[in-house]
């Protein structure tokens, strides 16, 4: 979601990337690993995986779980309706006139190129596509974070 950066910093150098704190790392770009990692560890049926979609012209994508009113991505748990508003707040500041949609995505998109390329404007790198294997450090990640209430 938060894609300010550092000047001289490229979403595109590998090791750059790789370099960035966890935090950092699972908020520009690996959010949807970890969407997957939560899923896998701690996933049930009712689980909804959302992708919050710009509006042409702006950046800002973001991926994260829903369970009820409460949702799950790199800052832990939180109340869905405050992330949201929080989200908006924070990409408005930004971006000013920020607009963005929310679109659900099946479990499957998330760990395949392939199959995220299939929703309209989405394009997810699969976790071998980092310098390396972004999912064990995921999984790790994820350790710092009591088991869902």
């Amino acid at each position: 979601m938060y894609q300010v950066r550092t000047p001289g910093y490229s979403k595109h150098d590998r090791v750059l990337r790789w370099a960035l704190p966890d935090r950092v790392f699972f908020a520009c770009g690996a959010c949807h690993i970890l969407a997957h990692a939560f899923l896998e560890r701690w996933g049930g049926p009712s689980d909804e995986v959302w992708w919050i979609r710009p509006a042409p012209g702006f950046s800002g994508n973001h991926v994260f779980v829903a369970r009820g009113d409460r949702v799950f991505d790199f800052h832990g748990w939180s109340n869905r309706a405050a992330f949201l508003t929080h989200t908006w707040r924070k990409a408005r500041r930004y971006w000013p006139g920020w607009q963005a949609e929310l679109v659900a995505l099946p479990r499957d998109v998330l760990v395949d190129e392939a199959r995220s390329k299939t929703i309209p404007g989405l394009w997810l790198r699969e976790p071998g596509q980092f310098l390396h294997d972004a999912l064990p450090r995921a999984r790790r990640y994820l350790d710092r974070f009591p088991d869902p209430p």
